[in-house]
């Protein structure tokens, strides 16, 4: 097969906050047909960006892969190819599998183990089949990505006590502020980063909670749920004056903070500390805040003492679920491997000559006493059916294998509809696909 997968991005690890915003993806949801067409040497794409990582996955043919993606990738955020390359990893054929298995079960997260991971690859997922920019291998790339997920939070203890991005910034909180009875705090945003921070903070005895969010009824939800105070959007700089903690995880695309905003805050808070944790990226609060006095400005990247401490204590875990991860790479390559065409027609002779010797040992128990010429002549007979039943599948599917496109879809198929590399299916499998009567 001449196509391959690769997977081109960079993340906390690459790349500095500054860096992460300045090419992230998430804000160009305006480029109708995605950041990298699917169109020429590209066959099928997808997009992963969060706060901590910019993941391009592709599935692309021939030379220059890779340097068309980057330069798309730049081109998208009206940026120069060479500011970008130096952070960026290149991965392909089974290290892009293996790094987005990696990823999909969080063992490449800044917090090891948090959740959220998962539901942002679903996300970028479905927003890639809406754009019709998937087909056979990027869909079973993906699903196989989900299930490998599940099964390192099922059977490894590396999710357990589940932390989170919020979670660090709540504990950075603390322990600068100890008891935090004293104290309120206010969420700039109404997301799930957000949620999770009320959370945290309730749990930590936070004095009270007010949010801020562009849609005020959206931000109202969240503060009822919480028994916090909802407040305008417009009203931000008036209010902050009453808050003592500020986090924000705003998906804006340029700072909605700055010095000059929060100058007057502290005149009229009459130079009481203010600590700010911003979790966004791009960040909602510009650096110079920092500047002033009395004013503590921490973005993600200071968060990484706190989730240190968390990976130390699932160090024993993640190394089971790497194993987890490896293994599934392995079975997905076999499955990749079989998209060529042989390996499918072999395997659906294999499995034919295998139920004919089941069935033909069933006959020779029930035909007692038969001798060996009434089995040879039951097995030439059970052959020669099997191979007539094989033979317009195998034609078909020799001339399909032709067409562009169309070939990796019915291998696909035929390898499902005759289960030819053995998955397990469970009886509800499909159910929503089922005809009502």
């Amino acid at each position: 097969m001449d196509r391959d997968i690769y997977l081109i991005g960079l993340n906390h690890k690459t790349a500095t906050v500054e860096v992460r915003e300045k090419f992230a993806l998430t804000d160009c949801k305006h480029l109708e047909p995605g950041v990298v067409p699917v169109e020429g040497c590209i066959k099928e794409a997808m997009v992963l960006s969060t706060c901590n990582r910019v993941e391009i996955i592709v599935v692309g043919e021939g030379d220059g892969v890779i340097n068309h993606v980057i330069k798309c990738w730049a081109d998208a955020r009206g940026q120069r190819v060479d500011d970008l390359e130096p952070y960026v990893y290149k991965h392909k054929g089974l290290d892009a599998v293996q790094h987005l298995f990696t990823v999909a079960s969080s063992l490449d997260s800044l917090v090891v183990g948090e959740p959220q991971i998962l539901g942002q690859l679903k996300t970028a997922y479905h927003e890639a089949v809406d754009r019709n920019a998937t087909r056979v291998i990027l869909n079973r790339l993906l699903h196989k990505a989900f299930s490998v997920a599940k099964r390192v939070r099922t059977e490894t203890g590396v999710a357990s006590s589940a932390v989170s991005i919020s979670y660090a910034a709540v504990e950075l909180a603390k322990r600068i502020f100890g008891d935090m009875s004293e104290y309120s705090a206010m969420l700039i945003g109404a997301g799930e980063m957000a949620e999770l921070a009320a959370t945290h903070l309730l749990n930590n005895g936070i004095k009270k909670i007010y949010v801020a969010n562009r849609t005020f009824e959206r931000g109202q939800l969240l503060a009822e749920q919480f028994n916090g105070e909802a407040i305008a959007f417009s009203d931000l700089f008036t209010q902050l004056e009453k808050v003592d903690i500020i986090i924000s995880s705003t998906g804006a695309h340029e700072a909605i903070i700055r010095a000059k905003d929060i100058r007057n805050v502290l005149k009229k808070r009459k130079n009481r500390p203010m600590f700010f944790i911003d979790i966004a990226v791009p960040r909602d609060i510009d650096p110079d805040v920092n500047g002033l006095d009395n004013v503590y400005l921490y973005d993600i990247d200071d968060l990484k003492e706190v989730v240190e401490e968390n990976l130390a204590q699932r160090q024993e875990e993640a190394q089971k679920a790497r194993a987890i991860v490896e293994s599934e790479t392995q079975t997905f390559s076999k499955w990749l491997r079989s998209l060529e065409l042989q390996p499918t027609i072999v395997d659906l002779v294999n499995r034919s000559e295998a139920i004919v010797e089941e069935e033909l040992i069933k006959c020779m128990k029930r035909l007692d006493g038969a001798n060996g010429d009434t089995e040879k002549v039951l097995r030439c007979a059970m052959i020669a059916v099997a191979k007539k039943m094989n033979h317009e599948p195998i034609s078909f599917l020799k001339r399909r294998h032709e067409e562009e496109e169309a070939g990796d879809r019915y291998i696909d198929i035929t390898r499902r509809m005759f289960n030819l590399d053995n998955d397990s299916v469970h009886d509800l499998a499909h159910g929503h696909r089922r005809r009502k009567n």
